[in-house]
């Protein structure tokens, strides 16, 4: 259907003759747009535009049907690099907003904000372009309809790449002279839209879909540099998980190098800040050495989980001391005073990507003295640099700190113990870390979402429990009491997005989803029966208003909130897994806990939804597998019986927690508290035997006989 390429239709009209080369007309005083009294940083980032901006919302459309004009709609987020970009070279200028002025209504949406938005419109980039990203460029009609999507547009043609201005003035061409050209084309986009979020199948899932996610995986690892595909390459957490579990379940040997290499490349590339610690959102080359210099709460969120996971069946003590920076950086730069977590940071400052991470050979020398030469060693810094950017001061080479040789390799060849070294380099790098906070600093997206804060909830639960470690759980459950507090309404609902003592927008699916896993990790790490009780509450409320009968699955909007002209069903995984595939463990986790065989069977009947997406692609799936693994494959629960401060009981609990396990669930009991039997089906009835502390092992619905002491508990887990 003609629709499908209506966008290379659009270009191909264009003529690129007589292009103006005038220069950007910027208005510094410009009174502010409609824009000014939203609570996003993105939107308030563009609220002294010359474009005159409307927030989503019925004024905006009331005002296209009224002018009967096309609606520009651009979707960003505050941290977004080429957002910027576009926002300085055409959003800034007074002719090209004064032309966006005249043809269109212009709609701005932070997609951080409006999820639920930026998920259809990004589908539409997706099917006529083949791929999409931000800044989301949609051009539509007054109805909401989209007949023309893109990303980043440069203010004139270059590049191969359309301008601003020549686009501007193409579409009011045909607006004006082809109408119902473009009608039609919107109405076969809406209708594939459609058609693309109808997932009903009546096939089935098997071992057959692991077996060939992993060798899809396998097929796109870099053997060389660890990861999965070429440039730019993304850490994709949700992909160790699942290899993870791939090699716990089926004994693949060939898996934990995969793994290894993956981490270890990661925290020694310049996709890792060496100084302040935290992952960039994504590396630019194949090495991890470039990376796009952003930081994203949900990459750290995620990555802290995959390296606690792997030291968990590693024992690798690198990854608990990268758990450990993630969690200082956190702590330090991105937790607010009420003790929740901030969005994200920028990649740019003083205008340039990562200016503020990249150094000159002669600043780490003037700082570091007779100690820069180690220090130049360990982190590859050289005359010639490795990043280059237009805005370089004095032809200035700079460098991204990355390591590329072992830390033990040095540590001989500079006649040095290893653990010496560390202290040193730690040493030297708290030097230059105080010498870069001097710098100005990227701006902090200090909005808090619900959604990204219940991943890093879940993270540090988890954490907190891996290594022994009490403050990863006091700081999860300062985050969560926060959510509980300021984004859970009395009606029980969820809101969304939390700014300056204000929250606000309803909450989407992966809000409530990943908020039910968060607050489950907590009640796995600290046993307090509130958290299980909460988690249960917020689950029904999701599966009242996000549950579709039609689609057997989730939409990601609840039934009370706006409807574009679909309803969105997110299936993939990507940089973090889709709502549907945590929901999937959830309900599993649940139903084991509580005994509700409707939760397990609901979960069976959104596998079989899934079956055919999953089946023709299942490496796109892995965190949907995950919870796939977790229904179908070997399950383990255990239940300690025995006052929670009997050194008897933290023994059978220790030995319960210190191996990794797919699909282990653990529940403690004092043995005169029972509100946990009204919840739980498996705590029910179990007591102390012997009068000592009990440990029950229950693997594949079949309970073993109760235990007393870790050493015949340890063999029942063996399986002896």
């Amino acid at each position: 259907m003609y629709f499908f390429i209506y966008n290379k239709i659009l270009f191909n009209r264009f003529t690129f003759n007589n292009l103006s080369s005038g220069k950007t007309k910027m208005n510094i005083n410009a009174k502010p747009n409609k824009l000014i009294n939203e609570l996003s940083p993105y939107l308030l980032q563009h609220a002294h535009n010359p474009v005159d901006w409307y927030p989503w919302g019925e004024d905006a459309f009331a005002k296209a049907n009224e002018e009967d004009k096309p609606i520009f709609l651009s979707i960003g987020y505050s941290t977004c690099h080429w957002c910027h970009v576009m926002a300085h070279e055409s959003f800034g200028d007074e002719n090209i907003a004064s032309l966006m002025n005249d043809v269109f209504i212009n709609i701005k949406v932070d997609r951080e904000e409006r999820p639920d938005i930026d998920s259809v419109y990004m589908q539409v980039c997706q099917m006529l372009n083949g791929n999409g990203g931000w800044p989301l460029t949609i051009i539509m009609t007054p109805d909401k309809k989209p007949f023309f999507a893109g990303t980043y547009f440069p203010k004139e043609s270059k590049w191969g790449r359309i301008g601003m201005k020549e686009l501007i003035l193409r579409i009011s061409e045909l607006w004006k002279g082809s109408r119902e050209e473009i009608i039609s084309s919107a109405n076969g986009i809406v209708a594939n839209l459609n058609y693309a979020n109808d997932i009903k199948s009546d096939n089935s899932l098997n071992r057959v879909a692991f077996d060939k996610a992993f060798n899809e995986l396998s097929f796109s690892y870099d053997s060389l540099y660890g990861g999965f595909g070429g440039k730019p390459k993304f850490p994709m957490p949700v992909n160790i998980m699942f290899l993870l579990r791939f090699w716990k379940r089926f004994n693949r040997t060939d898996v934990p190098d995969m793994i290894r290499k993956t981490l270890e490349k990661m925290k020694s590339g310049g996709i890792y800040d060496h100084l302040g610690y935290g992952f960039h959102r994504y590396s630019t080359d194949e090495k991890w050495l470039v990376p796009h210099f952003e930081k994203m709460l949900y990459d750290q969120a995620l990555l802290m989980a995959a390296y606690t996971k792997s030291f968990h069946s590693m024992k690798n003590d690198e990854y608990k001391d990268t758990v450990n920076e993630l969690y200082e950086y956190i702590n330090r730069d991105m937790t607010s005073t009420e003790g929740a977590f901030y969005s994200a940071e920028d990649a740019d400052s003083e205008g340039t990507e990562g200016k503020f991470y990249v150094w000159d050979i002669d600043e780490i020398k003037s700082v570091l003295g007779n100690d820069s030469d180690l220090f130049i060693t360990v982190f590859n810094v050289s005359e010639n640099g490795n990043f280059y950017t237009e805005t370089n001061e004095g032809g200035k080479a700079y460098n991204i700190l990355h390591v590329n040789r072992q830390l033990n390799e040095i540590a001989k060849e500079e006649g040095m113990a290893l653990n010496e070294l560390k202290l040193k380099i730690n040493e030297l790098r708290q030097k230059l870390f105080l010498k870069r906070k001097n710098r100005i600093h990227p701006f902090k997206d200090d909005k808090i979402l619900t959604d990204w804060n219940s991943l890093m909830i879940a993270s540090l639960a988890n954490a907190a429990i891996v290594f022994h470690n009490d403050k990863y759980l006091d700081k999860a459950e300062m985050a969560a009491r926060f959510i509980l507090n300021q984004m859970l309404m009395p009606d029980g609902k969820l809101l969304h997005m939390y700014r300056n003592g204000k929250a606000g927008t309803k909450a989407n699916l992966d809000d409530y989803v990943f908020f039910v896993n968060a607050l489950i990790e907590l009640y796995l790490s600290s046993f307090n029966i509130e958290y299980l009780e909460k988690a249960i509450e917020i689950n029904n409320t999701c599966i009242n208003d996000f549950w579709s009968d039609e689609n057997n699955c989730f939409s990601f909007t609840s039934k009370d909130k706006e409807t574009l002209f679909v309803k969105r069903i997110e299936l993939f995984d990507g940089a973090v897994p889709s709502g549907n595939s945590i929901a999937v463990m959830n309900l599993v986790r649940l139903g084991r806990i509580t005994g509700d065989t409707g939760l397990i069977n609901r979960a069976e009947r959104m596998i079989k939804a899934y079956s055919n997406s999953v089946n023709k692609s299942p490496s796109a799936f892995c965190g949907f597998l995950c919870s796939f693994d977790e229904l179908i494959n070997e399950s383990m629960e255990i239940i300690i019986v025995g006052d929670e401060l009997d050194y008897r009981t933290k023994e059978l609990l220790e030995k319960s927690r210190e191996f990794y396990k797919p699909g282990k669930i653990i529940i403690q009991k004092n043995s005169d508290f029972e509100i946990i039997d009204k919840i739980s089906v498996m705590a029910k009835d179990k007591k102390m035997i012997n009068k000592s502390p009990t440990a029950y092992v229950c693997r594949n619905n079949t309970c073993l006989e109760p235990v007393n002491t870790s050493v015949d508990l340890l063999k029942l887990l063996n399986g002896k």
